[in-house]
C-alpha cells in the first residue's frame, strides 16, 4: 500500500468518505494543472458537496501532507495573483499594485486573499511543482491567475490567441527582438513573472516607418506610464535580467480578453476560513504573526451569554453547575461550525463566534435559543438562559494572546448588544437585518423583528437594534 492510499485512509476518519474518495480519485485521475491551486468551492460544486464539508476535508488533507496551502493575494480587478504565500503571515498589510491594472489595493481578507490547495510533490509530482518549467500559455492559467478566473478547460488556446499578437520565453540574461503589425487598439506588453506592463496607446494615421521599442525585465521597473504609438510595423527589444525566465506577452486589450477575464466563480477566501471552525482547530496560533494588522471589510460576530450563572452555581452546586454550563458549551460549538462558523474565544460563560455573513449567524442564534430551550425542558427548569446579540461591520484581524482574534468597533458594538439582551433574546443590529440573505431568511419564517433605538455604551451615535421574536 502507498504512502497516499494510508493517508487517504487515516482522512476518512476525520472528513465524509465520499468527499475523501472524490479528493483521492483527483489526485490518482486528473490531469496535472487540475491538481494545483484546487478551488475547494468550485470542486464542491462540480461533484454536489456541501461547501464547509468539503473545505474541512480539504483542510484535513493538508494537515497530514496531502495538499499544501496557498494563501494568494488577488488583484481585485484583473483577479491575477499579486503574491503567493505559503502562510497568511508573509501577507503583508500595505498596498500591493497591479501593473496591469494600473491600480493599488489595500489587501483585505474578504476577496483579495484566495486559499487554495496543491497537491503535494511526496504524493503526485505536477508540473506546477516547477512553474518556471511551464510553457507560457500554462504558466499563465496555472499560476498567474487566480482560482476566481473560470477559464475553460475546452477551447483555451484558442480565446487567449484572439487577444495576444505575440509570445516568447526569454531565458535570464538573454535578449530577444519581436517585429509586428500593431492594429489600431489599445494594447499591453505584460510579463507575468516580474509583474512588469507596458501600455502601448496605438491611434492615429498608419505608420509605413517601423517604430522601436525597448523593454528591460529587471524587477524594478514596472512600466506603467503610456506610450503612443501608431499604428503599423514595430520592432521590440526585451532584455531579461533578472535570473528568472521570463514571458512577455504583447495582448490587445479587447473584448476577447476582457469576455475571458470575466468569467468569474466562487472561490474560497482568506475570510471565510478563518472563520472556519475546522480550520481554528488544526491550525491555532499558526495564522496571524504577532504584528500583523489584516483589514476584514465585513464580518459578522455573535456573542452569547448565560444569564443567572452565578445563581446557578449557587443553586445546583459547583459540580453539576460547571457540567452544565460544559454541555452548553459543547452545543453552542456544535451550532457554530454547523452553520460556517468559528469559535473565536469563550469568557466565563460567555461565547465569542464568528461568521462569514449575517444570515448564518442568524440561523445559529435561532438554533441556540431552541437548543437552550429543548436541554432546558429535558431537566424540567429554566437554568440556561441564553442571552445573544449579533452584529455586522469591518474589523482588523490580529493575533492577540497566542490566539487568533479580532479587534475594532464592530467586535465592540456586537458585546455591548447581547449586554442589553434579557434572558432567551436575540438582538440584531440594523446592519445584519439589511444583509440580503438575512432579510429573506426573516421574510421566509414569517417574523418580524421589533425595532429599538438605544444609545450603547462607550459608543458615540445610537443605534437601531432589532429583537428577533
Amino acid at each position: 500500500m502507498s504512502e497516499a492510499q494510508v493517508l487517504f485512509g487515516v482522512l476518512r476518519h476525520s472528513a465524509r468518505p465520499d468527499i475523501v474518495d472524490a479528493i483521492e480519485r483527483l489526485v490518482l485521475e486528473a490531469p496535472d494543472r487540475k491538481l494545483n491551486r484546487v478551488n475547494a468551492l468550485a470542486f464542491a460544486a462540480s461533484h454536489g458537496f456541501e461547501e464547509e464539508q468539503t473545505v474541512n476535508a480539504f483542510l484535513h488533507a493538508a494537515r497530514l501532507g496531502l495538499f499544501e496551502m496557498s494563501w494568494n493575494v488577488l488583484c481585485p480587478g484583473c483577479g491575477g495573483v499579486l503574491d503567493a504565500n505559503t502562510s497568511l503571515k508573509t501577507v503583508q498589510s500595505e498596498t500591493y499594485t497591479c501593473t496591469l491594472c494600473a491600480a493599488g489595493y489595500e489587501p483585505t481578507l474578504d476577496e483579495m486573499v484566495e486559499v487554495t490547495f496543491t497537491v503535494s510533490p511526496r504524493v503526485r509530482h505536477i508540473e506546477a511543482h516547477n512553474p518556471h518549467d511551464l510553457p507560457p500559455l500554462e504558466y499563465f492559467r496555472q499560476i498567474y491567475w487566480g482560482s476566481g478566473i473560470d477559464l475553460p478547460d475546452e477551447g483555451y488556446e484558442e480565446k487567449v490567441d484572439q487577444f495576444v499578437l505575440e509570445s516568447l520565453e526569454l531565458p535570464p540574461g538573454e535578449k530577444a527582438v519581436i517585429s509586428l503589425q500593431l492594429p489600431a487598439e489599445f494594447t499591453i506588453i505584460f510579463e507575468p513573472v516580474t509583474h512588469a506592463a507596458q501600455f502601448l496607446d496605438v491611434k492615429g494615421e498608419p505608420s509605413k516607418e517601423r517604430q522601436a521599442l525597448s523593454l528591460v525585465f529587471d524587477r524594478m521597473h514596472r512600466h506603467s506610464e503610456a506610450i503612443e504609438l501608431r499604428p503599423g510595423p514595430l520592432r521590440v527589444q526585451m532584455e531579461n535580467h533578472t535570473d528568472l525566465r521570463v514571458l512577455p506577452s504583447i495582448c490587445l486589450a479587447n473584448e476577447a480578453l476582457h469576455t475571458l477575464l470575466g468569467q468569474r466563480r466562487p472561490f474560497l477566501t482568506a475570510k471565510q476560513l478563518l472563520s472556519n471552525q475546522t480550520f481554528r482547530d488544526i491550525y491555532r496560533t499558526d495564522t496571524i504573526d504577532i504584528d500583523q494588522r489584516l483589514k476584514i471589510t465585513s464580518l459578522t460576530f455573535l456573542f452569547t451569554d448565560l444569564r443567572g450563572s452565578t445563581e446557578l452555581y449557587e443553586r445546583v452546586g459547583d459540580l453539576a453547575a460547571f457540567d452544565l454550563v460544559k454541555t452548553h458549551f459543547g452545543i453552542l460549538h456544535e451550532i457554530v461550525a454547523a452553520e460556517a462558523g468559528a469559535v473565536v474565544k469563550t469568557i466565563g460563560d460567555a461565547v465569542m463566534a464568528t461568521f462569514p455573513t449575517p444570515d448564518r449567524a442568524l440561523i445559529a442564534a435561532m438554533r441556540m435559543r431552541e437548543a437552550m430551550l429543548s436541554l432546558n425542558s429535558e431537566r424540567g427548569n429554566d437554568d440556561l438562559l441564553l442571552k445573544i446579540g449579533i452584529h455586522e461591520g469591518p474589523c482588523i484581524a490580529v493575533s492577540l494572546n497566542e490566539r487568533q482574534d479580532y479587534f475594532g468597533q464592530t467586535v465592540n458594538i456586537a458585546s455591548r448588544v447581547q449586554h442589553l439582551a434579557t434572558s432567551r433574546e436575540i438582538f440584531a443590529t440594523s446592519s445584519v437585518l439589511d444583509h440580503p440573505r438575512a432579510a429573506e431568511l426573516m421574510t421566509r419564517r414569517g417574523l418580524t423583528p421589533q425595532s429599538h433605538h438605544v444609545a450603547l455604551r462607550g459608543i458615540t451615535d445610537a443605534i437601531d437594534i432589532f429583537a428577533i421574536p
